[in-house]
């Protein structure tokens, strides 16, 4: 089993900055991508940033240049840099974990949430 704690959300005014941490713990695998998701009333979760235990990484187009997502190999952590924070970014962000056997993903995990608020 995984458990991911998540933390860092908050209110904040909009271009400022916040930073997100997700801590994995259990049998999360040496191959694996760590990753951010949010989601907003009445939409579906999308995808913010993806990161590979071998260091690479996917962006949404909407938070390019603006977020930056890193980890913590020796910590199992992972961390969502959020600079210059617009209202339209204001979401539950998630934290994910995809567990890989070889090259096939194996399953997911996921965190509570955490709440990000952006204030114009």
């Amino acid at each position: 089993q995984v458990q991911l704690v998540e933390s860092g959300g908050g209110l904040v005014q909009a271009g400022g900055s916040l930073r997100l941490s997700c801590a994995a713990s259990g049998n999360i695998f040496s191959v694996n991508a760590m990753g951010w998701y949010r989601r907003t009333p009445g939409k579906q979760r999308e995808l913010v940033a993806t990161m590979t235990s071998g260091g690479l990484t996917n962006y949404a187009d909407s938070v390019k240049g603006r977020f930056t997502i890193s980890r913590d190999n020796g910590k199992n952590t992972v961390y969502l840099q959020m600079n210059s924070l617009k209202p339209e970014d204001t979401a539950v962000y998630f934290c994910k974990l995809v567990r890989y056997s070889g090259y096939r993903p194996l399953d997911d995990y996921w965190g509570q949430g955490t709440q990000v608020t952006v204030s114009s």
